[in-house]
């Protein structure tokens, strides 16, 4: 198999698979058999896009020429891959753990359920390996539509308030900022495509520029920059393996990466470090970190707490790219992949604990941790790796943070960076500390041990790998290092 073939397959393969999951709706065991098969045969085709990328293959697919200079196409570069290796991976993790979950609540539509996952795998590769703005955009937006039935699973009106938020947010930002910016994009470059350097350089003014950059960074609002942050803790309606989708997978990263790829090949780092009040963008990251870390500390229940973790942790992508330092621009890349480890496994031992002990709120965790030992252990590793401590995926991001800082002699960065840390710190060490050495103080809802099986071995397969990232981190290194063309 080509690697073109592959490329082509890792979009037809969630999108047959959900035809196929539809179908196979009456059968769960055939159900759910599908969804784990989908998804390990979609991680193939992406090893075999990755395989032939490092062995210099040319991949490129383009699908349809709308007009001269704009086309449907899609091809590969070191983001993408990222990207689209850890989305495809962790589907397969995210499957087993919903299984155990979805049969663990009793949940209806599960069928319906297991095919919108199968959608926004399909619309979330699409994303990975745009070649263009277009394309980009496109399966952007079918990555908010198939996750809307999703946010609103449970049906009722608090699911579907907090649907219309999510959905009312996403698509008015898309099409007041994001569209109105991919048109003017077009209009001065006369081309959407992303190119190393940049296609912006000559075509237009510093102030414009600047405008630009606004529109790009307010419209792009999965990335979850205030103020236009308010519909994930919004979505925290869904059930949790969505939760973890949005949170780990797809959503969230499909933001972040969208503001990558427009600073390094639609702005090109070095047009816009000349570019006036660039720094905005870098200033609102800060800001809306310690922001949401201070929100996250006054947060009672688990999820909630969790989402505005979230909301924090993407503008440290956000800021990171925004430095425009070697250093901060593989940092930024490298959290995308630590961020999705360790907060995965956070949203997966939140499951855990609701599926054993129907318990969601902190001050409910105490000696739970006794009950719930593999559980508690890779939250804390999780908890660990956010705060962005050794030995955990979240201080290799962090490393590269700093020294990019560093390199810039950016106080800024360094500060909010030692306050969102210490926030971070202030929220979940407590969490931990009561779960495993202060008794219960309360008589449980239920007699309970650990959650289903297959729920437990995926949470602890995640919290291993924030643990071996931290060690086995030179593969992702090397490729995110072709980014800014080596840094030595």
């Amino acid at each position: 198999m080509s690697a073109n073939l592959a490329l082509i397959l890792a979009l037809l393969v969630p999108l047959s698979g959900a035809l196929l999951i539809s179908l196979l709706g009456r059968w769960p065991n055939l159900r759910e058999a599908a969804t784990i098969l989908t998804s390990l045969a979609l991680f193939a085709c992406v090893i075999r896009v990755l395989v032939g990328f490092n062995n210099g293959e040319e991949i490129g697919v383009e699908v349809l020429t709308v007009f001269s200079g704009l086309s449907i196409s899609f091809s590969t570069e070191p983001l993408s891959i990222l990207f689209a290796m850890i989305a495809s991976g962790l589907w397969i993790v995210t499957s087993v753990y919903a299984i155990g979950y979805m049969r663990g609540t009793h949940e209806k539509n599960e069928t319906r359920f297991y095919v919108c996952f199968a959608l926004a795998l399909f619309a979330t590769m699409g994303v990975a390996f745009s070649d263009n703005l277009l394309t980009l955009f496109i399966f952007y937006e079918i990555l908010t539509l198939s996750t809307y039935p999703l946010v609103t699973h449970k049906g009722d009106a608090k699911a579907k308030a907090g649907g219309r938020a999510y959905l009312g947010i996403l698509m008015t930002t898309s099409i007041v900022f994001l569209l109105p910016a991919i048109i003017w994009t077009y209009t001065v470059a006369g081309t959407l495509d992303f190119r190393v350097g940049g296609i912006l350089d000559g075509n237009i003014g510093p102030l414009a520029s600047t405008l630009l950059l606004a529109l790009f960074v307010f419209g792009v609002a999965k990335a979850a920059v205030m103020p236009v942050h308010k519909w994930l803790p919004a979505a925290m309606v869904a059930p949790t393996p969505v939760s973890a989708l949005l949170h780990a997978v797809a959503v969230v990263k499909a933001g972040v990466f969208t503001l990558i790829k427009v600073v390094i090949y639609i702005f090109g780092t070095d047009f816009l470090a000349n570019v006036p009040y660039e720094r905005f963008a870098v200033y609102i990251a800060g800001f809306t970190i310690v922001a949401a870390s201070v929100v996250a500390l006054r947060q009672t229940n688990l999820k909630r707490l969790l989402a505005y973790s979230t909301i924090a942790q993407l503008s440290y992508i956000v800021m990171a790219t925004m430095a425009l330092a070697p250093f901060s621009e593989i940092g930024a890349a490298i959290h995308i992949a630590a961020h999705a480890f360790g907060k995965i496994t956070l949203f997966f031992t939140a499951g855990a604990i609701y599926v054993a002990s129907k318990k969601t709120e902190i001050t409910q965790f105490r000696g739970i941790g006794r009950r719930m030992p593999w559980t508690m252990t890779a939250f804390a590793i999780g908890a660990l790796s956010m705060i962005g401590v050794p030995p955990t995926a979240g201080f290799v991001s962090k490393w590269f943070m700093i020294a990019g800082a560093f390199q810039l002699e950016n106080y800024f960065i360094l500060v909010v960076l030692a306050i969102s840390t210490a926030l971070n710190a202030a929220y979940f060490l407590p969490i931990i500390f009561d779960a495993f050495f202060h008794k219960e103080t309360e008589k449980p809802f239920i007699n309970h041990g650990e959650a289903p099986l297959s729920m437990v071995a995926a949470l602890c397969l995640t919290a291993a790998l924030t643990l071996l990232f931290f060690v086995f981190n030179g593969p992702v290194l090397e490729l995110e290092y072709a980014i800014v063309g080596g840094v030595q």
